[in-house]
């Protein structure tokens, strides 16, 4: 190969030695051609396939096309192949060829263009119209093409026209210009001509002035127009550009060019906007409007060529010409205008589209402005729109740039979560950012946000998601039918979820296998299981062994009505570090980390004990651990009563041997037994209000809604309001300190069975009837003073069944006078207070 070729003409040089090795059948100029070609006749695919064939063999060949592939979708095709070229040359070929360019810079003559065919010409029109649309690269047109329109190219204005080649599109000191954005730049070694027009004829300084103008509406600079940009450039885009017409224009003449001339500053910031969105990446939102309002300035394009072509055959007048742009300059300022607020308020995503809508409703009575920020809106909506889609249809987010309403929070797979995930997936695993949602998605987003998660769920359990009916979900300002698909895609994903909870994985099932053993609605099994545990439960928490407990209750439920359970495999023993109260202090404060390590309180095995309820996904969704927690600590008040109560029995059990006593014997114990028949009453009342008057009223409100529900929300909801009621009526709330006086007055009464079984407890100085005394005393001021309490509450709460516990206890008045005295004794403290 010669060497001069590659010297001089480096492109060629290097297109002939690919081809020699590839044994290619076509020749450099066929290659230059095919990418010469313009946008309309374009094959992105063919020029690819000629890449190909040329590079075969070369090293690293996939890479560069895929280069290549990427750049013909933003960029001209020559530079394309340039870059491509540039992987397989020995020298640098943009350089050379802008050093080229540099050397012999081509001019703009009158004579260039009088031996042009009316075909050349058409395709020279089409060359300016890309590259003011971004189609034509800066390469391309250094690439010795001269690129000329009829919009701005006339013989008659030859004499003020610009060169053209490498400093058609400037680059600043600083940064490098995009070809598609003609900004008003002064073009370096280049003097604008302005010669003495002022005493030529009024038509004749309009023929100029309408050329001059012509020129700015496209971003290029005139003769006698010359655009104001330092304050534009120093950061105030968001202001109209102002221009200065040459004062040797005639003065009516300058009037009529400034009513004209804010139609080149729209037309300057939505380029800028464009380029913007284009070359930087913003969010899909921007792009699409960007891309729309490509579409519209290309019209806009078409106007000025219908304007150029009135111009040259004399039939346009400045005054023709302000009527035929006035439709078009009112467009151009609306669609600026929005654009301006868009970049100087960082607009994005979903504002983005809250702007443009409410610009719609701002536009009534303007019909042409207002069609075109629909058909605009509708275009930068459709991204958004396809994110929601797969949203509602599939239960997946694709939101690359983080635009869409509803955040993933997830960072890890559900798989490797911890057993607590599911009580954080619902409310915590998807999120709606609010200041991203469209305003005209705001009243249905919290459906979307639950759509997605129901749809989610269901695909998470391993089920293929496939709606009824092909969804397509398009936004139109015009009406409400985007509205309507996303609530069909809800209904579905809301039955769907329920199918799969309450039939495929039995939720009602788990729920009542719940309630048979964590709110001992399993009679049998429970005195069974105390019988078989009560030893064990008696030591130590330290000293208990769990793996005894997990195998008495595995006999148990298989001795017991239990066996007949499904789930009973799924309840087992626990051994909790600390006492109710604390519990139910972290439960009420939304401490949800209770359950890590904390000291072991000097408590016994049965002040622990509590049951656990396992269920997998996405039962866990219902039951998880917070819901669980709940249910522990209402069993652990019932159990712990319980089983007062049977020491209470076994204490009357031992001493009816004192019915064989003498009378006077029989007399000490007298009192003994009246006050275990008083804390006995206390104790089953206090049992039968929780599971009774509490517990079952409120299930059976909570089974009638289950009945009644329509989506998975409504499931949780109605169970938390039942868990809620349950621990509110149950006094198991840290808004009063009932809870605390109930546990006293239990303990109060294990330790006179602890007496009565053994007298060894007694001080050297104490009688039995004393000591009897002493806890009657003891008893009576705690069962008053939670009665008490009690009346407090109810009276601040009479929605509440508090009050059925008072009267159940003090049934026949007992209590009254003590109470009375109580009441006394506080209100005349709080008096001296």
């Amino acid at each position: 190969m010669n060497e001069n070729t590659v010297t001089k003409d480096p492109m060629r040089g290097t297109l002939k030695k690919l081809i020699e090795h590839s044994n290619a059948t076509i020749s450099s100029d066929d290659v230059l051609r095919e990418f010469r070609t313009t946008k309309e006749k374009r094959n992105n695919r063919k020029l690819l396939k000629i890449l190909e064939i040329i590079s075969k063999g070369q090293p690293k060949q996939a890479e560069s096309l895929l280069e290549a592939a990427k750049l013909l979708e933003k960029k001209d095709p020559f530079y394309c192949l340039m870059s491509f070229l540039n992987c397989y040359s020995d020298t640098n070929i943009m350089q050379a060829m802008r050093k080229k360019d540099s050397t012999s810079t081509p001019v703009l003559t009158k004579t260039m263009f009088e031996g042009n065919t009316p075909d050349r010409m058409s395709e020279i029109k089409e060359r300016v119209v890309q590259a003011a649309t971004g189609g034509i690269s800066r390469t391309a047109q250094n690439n010795n093409s001269i690129i000329s329109t009829g919009i701005l190219c006339t013989p008659a204005l030859t004499t003020t026209l610009p060169t053209l080649g490498s400093s058609l599109f400037p680059a600043t000191k600083s940064t490098v210009r995009s070809d598609s954005l003609w900004e008003f730049h002064n073009i370096e070694n280049m003097q604008f001509q302005q010669n003495n027009i002022a005493a030529i004829p009024i038509t004749s300084q309009e023929n100029l002035l309408l050329y001059d103008l012509i020129y700015c509406l496209t971003g290029m600079r005139g003769s006698y127009i010359t655009p104001e940009l330092d304050a534009y450039r120093d950061g105030n885009q968001s202001l109209s550009m102002k221009f200065k017409i040459s004062d040797q224009i005639h003065t009516s003449l300058r009037d009529i060019a400034q009513e004209i001339l804010p139609l080149a500053s729209h037309y300057t910031c939505i380029q800028q906007f464009i380029q913007k969105a284009t070359f930087s990446n913003c969010s899909q939102v921007l792009q699409a409007l960007s891309e729309a309002l490509n579409n519209l300035i290309h019209d806009y394009y078409l106007l000025l060529a219908q304007l150029e072509s009135e111009l040259n055959a004399g039939n346009l007048t400045l005054h023709k010409m302000l009527f035929y742009v006035r439709p078009t300059l009112n467009t151009m300022e609306v669609l600026a205008g929005a654009v301006s607020l868009i970049v100087a308020n960082e607009l994005r995503g979903g504002q983005a589209l809250t702007l443009l809508f409410n610009q719609i409703s701002s536009l009534t009575g303007d019909e042409e402005s207002q069609k075109f920020m629909i058909q605009l809106t509708q275009r930068a909506a459709v991204p958004y729109m396809n994110i929601l889609q797969l949203w509602i249809q599939k239960g997946v987010i694709n939101d690359p740039q983080q635009e869409f309403l509803v955040e993933d929070n997830e960072v890890i797979r559900r798989e490797e979560l911890p057993e607590h995930y599911s009580a954080d997936y619902w409310e915590k695993r998807y999120t709606i950012r609010r200041e991203r949602i469209p305003c005209f998605l705001d009243k249905v987003s919290d459906i979307i946000l639950r759509t997605g998660k129901y749809l989610n769920v269901i695909r998470q359990c391993g089920k293929k998601v496939t709606p009824p009916q092909t969804m397509h979900l398009q936004f139109s300002p015009t009406n409400q039918n985007h509205i309507t698909v996303i609530q069909n895609a809800y209904r579905f994903a809301s039955k769907n979820l329920l199918e799969v909870l309450l039939k495929e994985n039995d939720l009602m099932g788990h729920l009542m296998s719940v309630k048979r053993y964590l709110l001992l609605h399993q009679g049998d099994f429970i005195t069974q299981f105390m019988d078989a545990c009560e030893d064990e439960l008696a030591k130590n928490v330290d000293k208990v062994l769990p793996m005894t407990l997990e195998n008495l209750l595995g006999l148990t439920l298989r001795l017991s009505s239990a066996k007949h359970d499904p789930y009973k495999d799924d309840v087992h023993c626990e051994l909790l570090t600390y006492d109710l109260v604390t519990q139910m202090s972290k439960i009420m404060n939304n401490e949800e980390e209770y359950w890590q390590t904390h000291d072991r309180l000097d408590l016994n095995g049965l002040e622990c004990f509590a049951f656990r309820y396992e269920v997998k996904w996405p039962v866990s969704l219902v039951l998880n651990h917070i819901a669980i927690s709940k249910y522990q600590m209402l069993f652990r008040q019932l159990f712990y009563c319980k089983h007062v109560e049977r020491q209470l029995c076994k204490i009357w059990k031992e001493n009816s041997i004192a019915k064989k006593f003498s009378p006077q014997a029989a007399e000490l114990y007298r009192s003994a037994f009246t006050l275990r028949q008083r804390m006995m009453n206390a104790v089953q009342n206090l049992e039968y209000y929780m599971m009774v008057e509490v517990i079952e009223p409120n299930w059976h409100i909570f089974i009638q809604n289950m009945n009644k529900v329509e989506n998975v929300d409504e499931v949780l909801v109605f169970h938390q309001d039942f868990l809620d009621l349950c621990l509110k009526n149950c006094m198991l709330t840290d808004a009063t300190s009932l809870n605390r006086s109930i546990f006293k007055m239990c303990n109060i009464c294990l330790k006179f069975c602890e007496f009565i079984q053994s007298e060894s407890s007694m001080a050297p100085t104490d009688t039995f009837s004393e000591r009897v005394k002493r806890f009657d005393l003891e008893f009576t001021g705690l069962l008053i003073g939670l009665l008490k309490q009690i009346n407090d509450v109810a009276s601040d709460n009479p929605s509440d069944r508090f009050i059925n516990l008072v009267h159940r206890i003090n049934f026949n008045s007992f209590y009254n006078e003590q109470m009375d005295k109580l009441c006394a004794k506080d209100s005349m403290l709080a008096h001296h207070s």
